[in-house]
């Protein structure tokens, strides 16, 4: 069978649609990466009188990095202007948060001691009554200047759509009968995840009070990824199957190379026919 012409879209859109597709099916992976280098990108760090958040230029996992120097109950580091950071986290089939921590100094009363570090992931719109917010929030672990005096890596990977805490995470919004943090009656794991305003890391562990300890700490490297599903006959892979998809299947039309990926070919067969334009056509997004 003759390759059909450009018939339905421009050559010069076909031309755009191959250079950028990738061929293969797969899931898509969006990472949003902060190293520092480029400033605070929407983090904060606790500042005040107890002591001050700065980005030096040296001394991160590499290069710059946060660190605070500060005296409280506790300390945050949060972001709630960076898009890539909040949002509708359920769009994604999975969800991965990481990031490099380093201690200093974590004294009480003078003597080095340990305290929980976790992710915490912030609703505050529409707060229960007598709460800031309701969240989800996982417990990496304990640290100390013992443990992470050196650059320690953090990461947790979830569903997002899973509508019990996944293994490890808690809820906060509410009390049990024994006074400890729940997500509030009727709230479940994804109804948080579908509106962050926030995400925080923490020494702050819901349900837990601490004395007022010095903390000179650092972080780096924070990072989101998000695995969205895979979508049929999305042949480039920007989330939508469109004209550059389209494009792509016509130009490759015909027998699928003996060797390499043939993502066009839809329904398997070796060979990019009729078949598969009824294929790609009947998922079309936009």
């Amino acid at each position: 069978m003759a390759t059909p012409r450009c018939f339905v879209v421009s050559c010069a859109i076909a031309s755009m649609a191959i250079h950028h597709a990738v061929f293969e099916t797969a899931a898509r992976a969006q990472t949003a990466a902060v190293t520092f280098d480029a400033g605070a990108e929407g983090w904060v760090g606790p500042s005040g009188s107890g002591g001050a958040t700065t980005i030096p230029t040296t001394g991160g996992n590499p290069g710059a990095n946060m660190r605070t120097i500060f005296n409280d109950f506790g300390i945050t580091f949060s972001n709630s202007a960076n898009a890539a950071f909040t949002g509708d986290y359920t769009t994604a089939a999975s969800v991965k948060i990481s990031i490099d921590i380093r201690v200093e100094n974590l004294s009480f009363t003078g003597t080095q001691v340990s305290r929980p570090f976790l992710v915490e992931l912030r609703d505050t719109t529409n707060p229960p009554a007598g709460y800031p917010w309701k969240s989800v929030w996982f417990l990496f672990g304990s640290v100390s200047l013992a443990n992470s005096s050196a650059w320690r890596h953090f990461s947790v990977t979830f569903d997002p759509n899973s509508t019990t805490l996944p293994a490890g995470w808690g809820g906060y919004g509410a009390e049990n009968a024994a006074g400890a943090p729940q997500l509030p009656a009727g709230v479940t794991f994804r109804d948080v995840l579908k509106g962050i305003d926030s995400m925080a890391f923490t020494t702050l562990q819901p349900g837990y009070f601490f004395g007022f300890t010095d903390h000179t700490m650092r972080i780096d490297n924070v990072s989101v990824t998000r695995v969205l599903p895979v979508i049929p006959a999305d042949l480039n892979g920007d989330g939508a199957v469109n004209a550059l998809d389209l494009a792509v299947l016509l130009s490759s039309w015909g027998a699928c190379p003996p060797k390499g990926a043939c993502a066009a070919d839809l329904d398997g067969n070796g060979v990019i026919d009729a078949r598969d334009l009824a294929a790609l056509l009947s998922n079309w997004t936009v």
